[in-house]
C-alpha cells in the first residue's frame, strides 16, 4: 500500500479504552506552563507498566532514561526496508534528537541483561489489530513506570511514514493521546502534534509533547 496523507491509526486508539486501571503512584505531573500532561503516568492513565510477550494495547511505560538507543531489525520476517530505516533514521535524529533525549542508533542490539537496547523496530503486523497501523508494547518491564526495552511494530508495504514512527516512539518515551492527558484534549487536538490519532504522515512533536519530555528526561 503505497504512502499517502491518510491519518494512520495506533493500536492504542482502539485498545485503550478496554484497559482495566490499576492505580500506581503517579509521580510525572505538569508542573510547569504546558498546554495538557500527556506523559505516561497522568490522572487519567494509571496503568502500571509491564513486560509484555506481543501487542495486546493494555500497557503503557516510560523509557529506562534519556539515553534512548533504538535499533531497526535488519535481518529475517521482521527486517526494515531501506527506505523504511531512512524513515526511521529521519524521526529520531530530527524530530526526538533536540529533545533532552540523547538518541543513537545501536549497531550491535542487545536483547538481554540490564541494559537492552531501548526500542526494537519491526516492520510486522503480528499481532495488531486488523485496524491498527502500528503498535508499541514493552518486552522488558525495569519498574512499574519504566521499561528496559519496548518494540515498535508497523505494517509493512508503506506505513512507515513520518508522523506514524513519530507517533509510536512518543508511546515508547510515555506521550499518550489527549483523551487520557490532563486536562483531557481531544485525540485530534493539533497541539498533540503527531501524538494526535489517527496522525497525518507529515506530522511531528509539538511544544506540549517537547516540554513533557525534557521536564521527564
Amino acid at each position: 500500500m503505497p504512502k499517502t496523507s491518510a491519518k494512520r491509526l495506533s493500536v492504542r486508539a482502539i485498545c485503550l479504552a478496554a484497559v482495566t486501571f490499576t492505580t500506581i503512584a503517579v509521580t510525572a505531573g505538569v508542573a510547569w506552563a504546558a498546554y495538557t500532561d500527556n506523559m505516561y503516568p497522568t490522572q487519567y492513565l494509571t496503568v502500571a507498566c509491564f513486560s509484555e510477550s506481543g501487542p495486546n494495547g493494555a500497557g503503557f511505560c516510560q523509557t529506562d532514561n534519556s539515553a534512548l538507543n533504538y535499533y531497526s531489525d535488519s535481518a529475517g520476517s521482521n527486517a526494515l526496508e531501506a527506505n523504511d530505516k531512512a524513515v526511521v533514521t529521519h524521526v529520531l535524529a530530527n524530530v526526538y534528537g533536540p529533545t533532552d533525549l540523547t538518541v543513537t542508533y545501536d549497531s550491535t542490539p542487545v536483547f538481554s541483561g540490564s541494559a537492552e537496547t531501548d526500542i526494537v523496530f519491526e516492520e510486522s503486523a503480528a499481532g495488531m489489530s486488523a485496524s491498527a497501523d502500528g503498535t508499541t508494547f514493552c518486552n522488558n518491564a525495569a519498574t512499574t513506570l519504566r521499561c528496559d526495552q519496548q518494540y515498535i511494530r508497523i505494517r509493512p508495504s508503506g506505513y512507515f511514514s513520518n508522523g506514524l514512527v513519530c507517533h509510536e516512539t512518543g508511546h515508547a518515551v510515555g506521550l499518550t493521546h489527549g483523551n487520557v492527558a490532563a486536562p483531557k484534549k481531544s485525540n485530534t487536538d493539533e497541539a498533540l502534534g503527531c501524538m494526535e490519532t489517527p496522525v497525518s504522515d507529515g506530522e511531528v512533536l509539538q511544544a506540549n509533547n517537547v516540554e513533557n519530555i525534557n521536564a521527564t528526561y
